[in-house]
């Protein structure tokens, strides 16, 4: 409106006649025919105003309306004026002179767009350029601090999409991204991401197939990323040949204290790696090998590798396959090892053999509270040797043994009894109650 207002007046100025400065012989004309006698009577014409102007005077109030309009300064007898010019008006230096004075007090800020801490406006140009859709429920949640978006099917483009929002995002500080295929894409991707984010504490990649190079691009970023303290890579189909990026993870990264490395196929020639890295870890306390393909040497080499480790405290390794030479190796670490708290190694092909090596460890262990043995192989005999040793350490901190699945003779339960007069917080769990064998009795 105010742009209008200004152009409609400057045309409206240039319609007029240009002011003309008023002369003292001018005045002095006027003042003669305001005097002028007809017949020696003073007279003028009934028509005429009572003050006849001159050619090139105004009446004061419209001088007073064009210097509004025009920006000319009205000489008066209060102000100064230019003597020699002998002018009553002043155009005003800056009339005329530039344009674009018009408009300088429209000229409007450029409008910033509001800070987006969650990127959401970001998330929605990353999706048109990947082409993919934008996941609703990803709009929804992008300002909770816990994300889970499990089976959503991401893909590797998705995922893509998905981590340029989070490079900025300040809100979400558990992310769980399992079970989406992101494949070795999608988890650079992610690596990437993280190595700007530095809020996301939590991350789950778990069943991914993010395969050897994604393995790699996650422990690159590791080197890089202070925040991460959980991760999960469980369920991606790791092989021996990523053993080298895991134990990277284990010996170099100084903040992940929980690492799920389950559900992948790490044999052998993985353990031969990963086993010395736990014994040079010096973060992790939980650490997860369960459901792989550990044995025999590489079973051996996890066993020496916690024999070496004071910081861990949680290790799961069940359902791999130690067997009794892996078993007895374990028994050698408890030995030794005084900070390690809860030990599964259920199904683990371990025979009363195994099981009586093991239970050798547990003679002199003082931090063990929970061992799982469920599922092998080992007998009621195996069951009753490892409660023996429990009740021969009187340092022991043993809380509760797992021996699910397997059956138990009458001399374990009584044994059991006797052991949970003396300390009330053993618990014992088993199949149940099969006859008192004649080797149980002598023992």
């Amino acid at each position: 409106m105010m742009l209008s207002s200004r152009r409609f007046a400057k045309e409206l100025i240039s319609k007029l006649p240009l002011l003309e400065e008023v002369t003292d012989a001018e005045q002095e004309m006027e003042e003669s025919a305001r005097t002028c006698c007809l017949g020696g009577i003073c007279s003028r014409c009934p028509s005429r105003p009572p003050t006849s102007l001159s050619r090139g005077s105004v009446d004061s109030k419209i001088v007073h309306r064009l210097s509004a309009l025009r920006g000319i300064q009205v000489g008066d007898q209060g102000e100064e004026e230019d003597e020699g010019a002998g002018g009553l008006f002043r155009f005003s230096p800056r009339f005329g002179e530039n344009e674009e004075e018009w408009d300088t007090d429209l000229d409007i800020e450029e409008t910033k767009a509001p800070y987006d801490p969650t990127g959401r406006n970001n998330y929605l140009e990353a999706c048109k350029v990947y082409g993919v859709v934008p996941i609703s429920y990803f709009l929804r949640h992008m300002a909770d601090t816990n994300l889970t978006m499990r089976h959503h099917g991401l893909g590797p483009k998705g995922t893509k999409a998905l981590a340029v929002p989070l490079i900025t995002n300040t809100s979400i500080l558990t992310l769980n991204l399992s079970d989406n295929w992101m494949e070795a894409e999608g988890a650079i991707a992610i690596a990437d991401m993280l190595k700007e984010n530095c809020f996301i504490a939590d991350l789950d990649l778990s069943d991914n197939n993010i395969g050897f190079e994604g393995t790699e691009a996650i422990s690159a970023m590791l080197l890089e990323n202070m925040t991460v303290v959980n991760l999960s890579l469980a369920g991606n189909k790791l092989e021996d040949e990523a053993a080298e990026h895991l134990s990277k993870i284990l010996i170099k990264n100084q903040n992940i204290t929980f690492l799920d490395l389950s559900h992948n196929v790490l044999g052998d020639l993985a353990g031969e790696i990963i086993g010395p890295a736990i014994a040079e870890n010096l973060k992790i306390t939980k650490l997860n090998l369960s459901w792989n393909a550990f044995r025999g040497k590489g079973a051996v080499y996890i066993a020496k590798g916690l024999m070496a480790n004071i910081f861990l405290q949680f290790l799961d390794l069940s359902y791999n396959g130690f067997g009794n030479e892996g078993a007895a190796m374990l028994g050698e670490a408890l030995k030794i090892n005084n900070v390690l708290e809860e030990l599964n190694i259920s199904n683990n092909r371990i025979t009363m053999v195994g099981a009586t090596h093991l239970s050798q460890g547990l003679q002199a262990n003082k931090t063990l509270r929970v061992l799982s043995m469920a599922r092998n192989p080992m007998q009621s005999s195996g069951c009753f040797a490892v409660l023996k040793s429990v009740r021969a350490n009187v340092n022991s901190a043993i809380e509760c043994l797992d021996f699910s699945d397997i059956s138990v003779h009458e001399a374990f339960e009584h044994l059991y009894e006797t052991m949970k007069s003396l300390n009330p917080l053993l618990s014992v769990k088993h199949k149940g109650n099969t006859p008192t064998s004649s080797v149980d009795k002598a023992k």
